[in-house]
């Protein structure tokens, strides 16, 4: 799989084009619930929402999550001023997710219920296995794809607050560019630059998953 991606997209432009190109193409963002209108209008947008708010705490709410225990393993110099400033914008998230999970009210009642935290525990357990890989690159990579995707998560948590009427907690995330300059910086070797692509290509396999899981749930209160 990494050596598809790097066929397919290259090295021309740098580590940080390739993986920009990973998210654009298997991020959140290309998700066609993520991109589903029954999230944001409809009858059932409410409980679509909250549910999807709720999923996400609980993949990326609870302390520490990915980006907290990747700087103690593995981490390359260049990264270093970056993951310290991940770290303070992602406990920002945490909060704004907490906010809208409060406000959002109880999760909605889904058949399958044990099912899905089998899944999501499953999921986070993935999580922490990538950002605790010793292979240098393998964390980082995992990181940045995930601060990518964001980006688009953080535009729907923000629709989400101004339905909900909770104002949002200002972003401080690490930009784009600031990341794929760091992906660029630290992609010294192959090896390395192999080794980043994995976490990516690992990190966007189980955002897809969290939204695999959302839309089945949409289809299992539907049918119930």
């Amino acid at each position: 799989m990494v050596i598809e991606a790097i066929r397919k997209y290259g090295l021309d432009d740098g580590a940080g084009a390739m993986l920009s190109a990973l998210v654009r193409d298997d991020g959140s963002a290309a998700h066609r619930w993520f991109r589903s209108p029954a999230l944001t209008s409809g009858r059932h947008a409410a409980r679509n929402l909250s549910d999807a708010i709720h999923y996400l705490c609980l993949l990326h709410g609870t302390q520490p999550a990915l980006i907290d225990q990747v700087p103690a393993h593995a981490v390359h110099p260049a990264a270093a001023e970056w993951l310290t400033a991940a770290v303070a914008g992602f406990a920002i998230e945490r909060n704004n997710l907490a906010n809208l999970a409060v406000a959002a009210g109880p999760m909605p009642s889904t058949p399958g219920q044990a099912e899905c935290e089998a899944a999501i525990n499953g999921q986070r357990h993935a999580l922490a296995t990538l950002a605790e890989s010793g292979r240098v690159g393998c964390a980082i990579g995992a990181a940045a794809a995930l601060l990518l995707d964001w980006a688009a998560i953080r535009i729907l948590l923000d629709d989400a607050a101004e339905r909900l009427g909770v104002p949002p907690l200002p972003a401080t995330l690490p930009g784009v560019d600031a990341t794929l300059a760091v992906i660029d910086a630290a992609a010294e070797t192959p090896i390395i630059t192999r080794a980043m692509t994995f976490g990516a290509r690992q990190i966007l396999g189980q955002q897809r998953g969290l939204w695999d899981l959302l839309e089945a749930r949409r289809d299992a209160r539907d049918r119930g």
